[in-house]
């Protein structure tokens, strides 16, 4: 078999939605937590900062498992992380709903995470190695698996939160992702061809050398804008339900636009993806940045329920298709060999920049009294952000232009 039969085949499109729908499943440990904070700040008794500390864990667990289940891809292959990382998130679902107890609640949140964190850029990389001229959009798809988790887990559990609390929804999450995950992970078990391989590294290693960049110095770059724009990223992302709270339209309503945002962010992805195909990665990432900075300056003067609605429709929209930039960054200038690794290690930056703003956020609200600077502040880092996109966009512009054939 050549790559010709495998890159972009029908089976590399079969196997972009099953990697989809176990990544919808697979995912909801990222949000979980989001969806239930109310309920457990309540039940703990917190202020708002130290009721984002299971988040903040969550999304440790989640940095630290993209990076090393993105290394344990490359070794042992998908299907054998994905497994392990369902029976690990599980665990953490169902042991947070049984035990009492913040601390350990919040300890056993890193499980969760970590866990989830298979189902992103492991996914994500294990895609891209599947395909060469449709390599933006398959990615913009698969990364759209996290965001439409967020999107419809909100909506399948309103009524279990509501009248349950926080516990019998996270024991419905524990059995799902047992008995979607696993068996769906045996599908995945078939290996890339070698000639594939191959190919995809000629053109990755070509556009290395045109570009000046090192493979390690490129993937510094690119963490520390994915740290920056993901800070940025996280004040509506993870405040939208406790904004609207604060604002007196309940919890219900935040999740409805954290599902808008997020359903937003789909269609970004999507488009981003097919956006990469045409001017490359590097550009691609920086339109969403800039689209991203203005949608944060109009949640400022936004207070009304309509106008929240819009802004965070607008803000799904903008923002959404940044983070798969990254993949197909690190997926068109370094070795196919080394795609699990690089891509975890620089999706892991922008969830750490995920766990820093969400707290970071729920810090300065403690201390203003209002989400304002909290805004303020996402908004200086995203301009940070645009800054090193453009430095990279400035050594990069000529080898994105390179075609994709050799």
């Amino acid at each position: 078999m050549t790559d010709h039969d495998v890159l972009d085949s029908g089976y590399s499109w079969r196997r972009l939605g099953l990697s989809l729908a176990l990544s919808i499943v697979g995912n909801v440990g990222m949000w979980a937590v989001i969806l239930v904070l109310p309920s457990m700040q309540a039940e703990f008794g917190l202020d708002r900062a130290d009721s984002t500390i299971p988040y903040t864990l969550t999304m440790a667990g989640f940095a630290i498992g993209n990076g090393l289940i993105g290394r344990a891809v490359d070794r042992f292959g998908i299907t054998r992380a994905l497994i392990g990382a369902a029976i690990l998130q599980a665990l953490g679902f169902l042991l947070s709903a049984m035990l009492p107890g913040f601390a350990t609640v919040t300890l056993l949140h890193v499980l969760v995470g970590f866990g989830a964190a298979a189902c992103f850029a492991p996914l994500i990389a294990d895609v891209s190695l599947w395909f060469l001229n449709r390599r933006g959009i398959a990615v913009g798809l698969i990364a759209s698996g996290n965001y439409l988790s967020g999107a419809l887990w909100p909506l399948l559990l309103a009524g279990t939160i509501s009248d349950g609390g926080w516990r019998p929804a996270y024991t419905i999450l524990g059995i799902a992702i047992l008995a979607v995950v696993i068996p769906g992970a045996l599908f995945l078990r078939r290996p890339l061809p070698i000639e594939a391989i191959s190919q995809s590294d000629r053109i990755s290693f070509a556009r290395a050398r045109s570009s000046g960049f090192s493979p390690n110095t490129l993937t510094l770059m690119l963490g520390l804008a994915g740290i920056a724009c993901c800070v940025a990223m996280s004040m509506p992302q993870v405040h939208i339900v406790a904004f609207c709270v604060d604002l007196g339209y309940g919890p219900a309503v935040g999740g409805q636009m954290l599902s808008l945002m997020l359903l937003g962010g789909v269609g970004s992805r999507i488009v981003s993806g097919l956006l990469a195909d045409k001017i490359g990665g590097v550009r691609t990432l920086l339109i969403g940045s800039v689209l991203q900075a203005l949608a944060l300056v109009a949640y400022l003067p936004s207070n009304g329920l309509i106008s929240l609605y819009v802004v965070s429709t607008i803000f799904g929209l903008s923002q959404g298709g940044i983070v798969p930039s990254y993949a197909v960054i690190v997926r068109e200038y370094l070795p196919a060999r080394q795609a699990g690794s690089r891509v975890g290690l620089v999706i892991m930056t922008t969830i750490i920049g995920m766990a820093l703003g969400g707290w970071m956020s729920g810090w300065i609200y403690d201390i203003s009294g209002s989400y304002f600077l909290a805004f303020l502040n996402g908004i200086a880092w995203n301009l940070l952000n645009v800054g090193i996109v453009l430095m990279i966009l400035l050594r990069t512009g000529r080898a994105a232009r390179m075609p994709v054939t050799v």
